[in-house]
Formats: C-alpha cells, sequence, structure tokens
C-alpha cells in the first residue's frame, strides 16, 4: 500500500485494481497539463500518466508513460503529492484503478505523443492541452453537458483546489486522497 491516506484497498473488497502513475504537471505560469479522455459515459479531462507494467516502479512508469503520451523526455521526477482511487469497469478487466500522482514542474512545452495519436486514441486520448486554473474552476462550475448528453467532467472532481493548494502551500508531507 502506498503511503498516504487514501483508502486501503484489500483481498476482502474484492476488487481488482490497476496501479497507476500520474503527473500534474505545472508549468512556469502555473498552468497544468490535461489529457482528454472520450469514454462512451463521459469526456474526462485528467492528469496524464497510466498503468504501471509488471514490476514497473512508479518513477519508470511515470517517465516511459509521458514519453509515450507527450513525448516528455527530461523530467525532474518530484515528490507523490495526491492519490486517488476511482472504481469503474475497465477494458483491461480491472474493477477499477489507484493513482499515485506526482508533482512535476516544467517550462511550457508543446505535446508531441511518441505513440502517435491513431494508438492514443486506441486508449480513448483526444487531445492534450495546457489549462489555466480559472480555466478549469469555470468549466467544472458550468457543469458542461456535451451535445450527446454526457458530461465534461475534470478528474479529480477538486482539481483546480487541489493545485491552488499545492501552489499557495507547496507539496504535502504525505500525499493526501483527492477522493473522485
Amino acid at each position: 500500500m502506498d503511503s498516504g491516506t487514501h483508502r486501503p484497498i484489500d483481498a476482502a473488497d474484492g476488487l481488482r485494481l490497476r496501479d497507476a502513475v500520474r503527473a500534474l504537471l505545472i508549468d512556469e505560469h502555473d498552468d497544468v497539463l490535461l489529457v482528454r479522455f472520450e469514454f462512451p459515459t463521459a469526456r474526462v479531462w485528467a492528469l496524464p500518466g497510466g498503468g504501471l507494467e509488471p514490476g514497473e516502479d512508479a518513477e519508470s512508469g511515470l517517465r516511459r508513460e509521458l514519453r509515450e503520451e507527450l513525448g516528455l523526455v527530461t523530467v525532474d521526477f518530484g515528490p507523490h503529492v495526491w492519490n486517488r482511487l476511482h472504481v469503474i469497469p475497465m477494458t483491461t478487466g480491472h474493477d477499477g484503478q489507484r493513482d499515485r500522482i506526482h508533482l512535476v514542474r516544467t517550462r511550457r512545452f508543446e505535446p508531441q505523443p511518441e505513440l502517435g495519436w491513431e494508438a492514443l486514441r486506441d486508449e480513448y486520448v483526444h487531445e492534450i492541452r495546457w489549462w489555466t486554473l480559472d480555466e478549469i474552476e469555470a468549466r467544472t462550475m458550468a457543469r458542461v453537458v456535451l451535445p450527446d448528453g454526457r458530461p465534461e467532467v475534470f478528474a479529480p472532481l477538486r482539481l483546480a483546489t487541489l493545485v491552488r493548494q499545492v501552489l499557495a502551500e507547496g507539496p504535502p508531507l504525505e500525499p493526501i486522497d483527492t477522493g473522485r
């Protein structure tokens, strides 16, 4: 189990969870880089990263994910700031995912996915862009519903608030649970 305040998951819960690692990528303007997932039930803007491969540690997995998704090769791997557990049926056969989120400060760059857009779309990724915290807050408060009836959400749901807290107070001493 990761250190931090997230709810521990064990075999008694009966859930098959995938371990994943994500980056809270913040540039010199305090903007956040997010990835747009198009799922059948929702459009989700989330932090870049993904599932760990068998035997892979968090740092190696995050470096691989950032290279594949964003083309970001040089990374100053920051502290583990948040944990997020989300239970949702996944195409991998898992019942959900346990995210370990690390702070990564970087200069703004234009993402150039190493995997290519066809491979990313196979993983439901359709866009990558920088967001200001004001933009995230405005979209969250507007509760955007797409023309097909799906909601647009940010993950975690309190993303702007959590980022503002990291910017104002610095990384927490222990990773905090972001909630959904």
